[in-house]
Order: C-alpha cells, then sequence, then structure tokens
C-alpha cells in the first residue's frame, strides 16, 4: 500500500474509532464535526500528501511529539477544544510525516510576540500541503505561554503552518487553538536564548540565529 494512502487511511481509521482520544458511550456513539479541506492548487503541495478525512472526532486528547534538533517536544492536542478539524489536520501530516526534516523560519521575541513558527517547508509562510481548511476561532482565544495554534496567511488558509508560543502572544483571536505543550517548555528557551537573525520586521523577529529543525514527529 502507498505510504501515503496509509497514513490516510489509519488518520481515518483513529479518528472515528477514538482509538487516539477519549470515547464516547457506544450507544450514542462519539461525536464528531465535519471539515472541510480544499486544494490549493495554485499553492500545490510542498510534500506529496493527502488531505485528512472530512470527518474529525472531537472528544478527547492525543499526544504529538516533536524531535527537534534542540530536544523533543510534546504537545496535548485537544479534539474537544475549539479546533477538532485543526487536530485532524496535524496528527494526519504527522502520519504522513509532513513536517519530518523540516526548517522552522521564523522566531519571535518582541513585547507583543514570542513564538518559534513552524510547519512552513520552503521558507516563512511558504510550502504547505495543497489545501487549507477555514479557522475554528470564537473570538475567545488567548495565546499564553506554551500554546499550539494554527499560523495562517489570513481568513480560512489554515494548511501546514503552525506556532507554539515559547513567552506570551499578545495578538487578535484569529488563530485556531490546537492545545498545550505538556513536555518540553525548556527546549524552546534555549532556542530562544540561542538569538534571532534581525529582519525587516524587526530585530527580534526573524531566523533562529542557530537553525532549529523538526527532524521527525510521531503521535505520542
Amino acid at each position: 500500500m502507498n505510504s501515503r494512502w496509509g497514513a490516510a487511511l489509519a488518520i481515518s481509521v483513529l479518528s472515528l474509532s477514538g482509538l487516539v482520544a477519549g470515547t464516547a458511550p457506544a450507544s450514542a456513539g462519539p461525536p464528531v464535526v465535519t471539515c472541510a479541506f480544499t486544494p490549493t492548487p495554485d499553492n500545490p503541495a510542498a510534500r506529496p500528501v493527502l488531505p485528512p478525512p472530512p470527518v474529525a472526532l472531537a472528544v478527547g486528547t492525543m499526544d504529538v511529539t516533536f524531535q527537534f534538533n534542540y530536544g523533543p517536544v510534546t504537545v496535548r492536542l485537544d479534539r474537544a477544544g475549539a479546533a477538532p478539524c485543526g487536530v485532524q489536520n496535524m496528527a494526519s501530516l504527522v502520519l504522513q510525516r509532513f513536517y519530518d526534516q523540516s526548517q522552522c523560519w521564523r522566531l519571535t521575541d518582541s513585547a507583543r510576540l514570542g513564538v518559534l513558527q513552524c510547519g512552513d517547508i520552503y521558507e516563512v509562510e511558504k510550502g504547505g500541503p495543497g489545501y487549507q481548511f477555514p479557522d475554528e476561532v470564537n473570538g475567545t482565544e488567548t495565546y499564553p505561554r506554551g500554546t499550539v495554534a494554527m499560523g495562517n496567511q489570513g481568513p480560512g488558509t489554515n494548511g501546514s503552518e503552525f506556532f507554539i508560543v515559547h513567552s506570551f502572544a499578545n495578538i487578535p483571536a484569529n488563530y485556531s487553538v490546537l492545545g498545550q505543550v505538556v513536555r518540553g517548555m525548556d527546549v524552546l528557551d534555549r532556542m530562544v536564548a540561542a538569538g534571532i537573525t534581525p529582519t525587516e520586521r524587526g530585530p527580534r523577529d526573524g531566523l533562529p540565529a542557530e537553525p532549529v529543525v523538526i527532524t521527525n514527529a510521531h503521535l505520542g
């Protein structure tokens, strides 16, 4: 079986069975939501992946560990939160190895924004999965230290980009919150301590001074 199809089948089975999240009583069936993953032919996939299934489980949590060259960071994704489609998407990309051997192109540490931005294959905001999906926000989102959220280039442009807040993010509630870091914030702190290469965005907003690479990512 083609590895991409195998990964897509795996996430479909996991999503609908609840094997990677909490389950609801069998008589009622697990709560699910429908998702719309729309192809972007003008912005094709940077790596060959299939869109996730259009039905996402909306109960329980699942862990994803990103193995950075600085060390592991484990995030707990909340399927029962506001962004079950975003969680479904990240799990699908992890299973299809989209994030493996990818560089994180942006690190910020300003009075307004302190995040590590990853998920773009080519450079900042370039190199997505070949599809996009709507925002999952209600206007009450906040982004304290440890928050993991979708990045985007405007409303409804979610794809593979995500960010992890290492300090705080005083930004509008425009970014779907996926979950929280449960292990490895010290890894993020070491990235910040290594420095940032200044850009036109500011002296504390640019490439990490020392490259930050996701060597691999896996569920659990």
